[in-house]
């Protein structure tokens, strides 16, 4: 059975905590503005679909291979909801507006291939929530196109509220890093219900 309720919320509270594509998605808005931190965000959302489909391919294949895996995917996931929601209560959000020299397409791009927050957001989403229930390949592709768009809208949304978000997280840290630490150990938990 998809539990769609768990799988959305573990999306976009891994989307829209605090992160290396969000906290440069809104620096280079508060300092070039929304229409100049486009390019940035385009690249972010071209690296995200080329890195959702790697992640898609290597955990389909790895589930399909090894039926024994499942549990032991099932625990690390579960694991590392515990550990994030653990690193969003203790988080704060400190911007530096000189982060990030320049907005553009490639520079959004290649910092997937190097942020480890997607390459586990895809994994565990993949192993835990689609592949258990979904297993042909247009359900495949179009969850990976999915996890991409609500994954790189994170950064989108911080790059639209730019400022406010800064904003509102210093004045409101610890209410809204709580709410999202318990969202995400109702997912870890959830996963054994």
């Amino acid at each position: 059975m998809f539990h769609l309720f768990d799988f959305l919320i573990y999306c976009f509270i891994t989307a829209y905590t605090p992160g290396a594509n969000n906290l440069l998605s809104m620096s280079n808005a508060a300092r070039l503005g929304f229409r100049r931190s486009m390019r940035f965000n385009m690249g972010i959302l071209a690296g995200f679909i080329i890195v959702m489909s790697i992640c898609a391919i290597f955990s389909a294949t790895l589930y399909a291979a090894l039926p024994k895996v499942k549990i032991i995917m099932h625990s690390l996931g579960a694991v590392y909801m515990l550990y994030l929601a653990w690193k969003v209560w203790k988080s704060s959000v400190h911007i530096n507006a000189d982060s990030g020299k320049e907005a553009s397409f490639l520079s959004g791009l290649l910092l997937q291939f190097v942020n480890p927050k997607i390459y586990i957001y895809a994994i565990t989403a993949m192993t835990l929530y689609i592949l258990p229930v979904f297993h042909s390949t247009v359900a495949i592709v179009g969850f990976t196109l999915l996890l991409a768009v609500i994954g790189a809208s994170g950064s989108f949304i911080w790059a639209l509220f730019g400022s406010f978000f800064c904003k509102y997280f210093s004045k409101h840290t610890k209410a809204v890093n709580l709410a999202m630490a318990l969202l995400l150990v109702y997912c870890a938990v959830a996963l054994f219900l």
